[in-house]
């Protein structure tokens, strides 16, 4: 059972808290960097594979990356499956994003 504090909590709860809240924040923004940069090397990659006309998955890559961060995961003390699901959502925008670039390519609009 938790206890109620009729005056809220006190400053020093909330200086901890708004400390806290803003090392999520520059932790977010530091995430949101790190993918733009990582979408900036996939691209890069779907334009390899649509000119040397290779598809835009690769089922073993994929395979080896997801059992690579969910170790990465565990060492880390973060729950693997999350790790996974995660990082399969950012594989398929990249097939996605692969998919594109290639029909562009196809296309004669790249």
């Amino acid at each position: 059972m938790t206890t109620s504090n009729a005056a809220g909590p006190g400053p020093a709860v909330l200086d901890e808290l708004t400390r806290l809240r803003d090392s999520i924040d520059n932790i977010d923004a530091a995430v949101v960097h790190m993918l733009a940069e990582r979408f900036k090397c996939t691209q890069q990659v779907g334009r390899l594979k649509a000119e040397h006309r290779l598809p835009p998955a690769d089922p073993g890559r994929e395979a080896r990356q997801i059992a690579r961060l969910r170790a990465l995961a565990e060492s880390a003390k973060l729950d693997p499956a999350f790790a996974e699901k995660f990082l399969t959502f950012i594989i398929a925008e990249v097939i996605r994003h692969h998919e594109r670039i290639a029909d562009d390519a196809g296309n004669g609009t790249a």
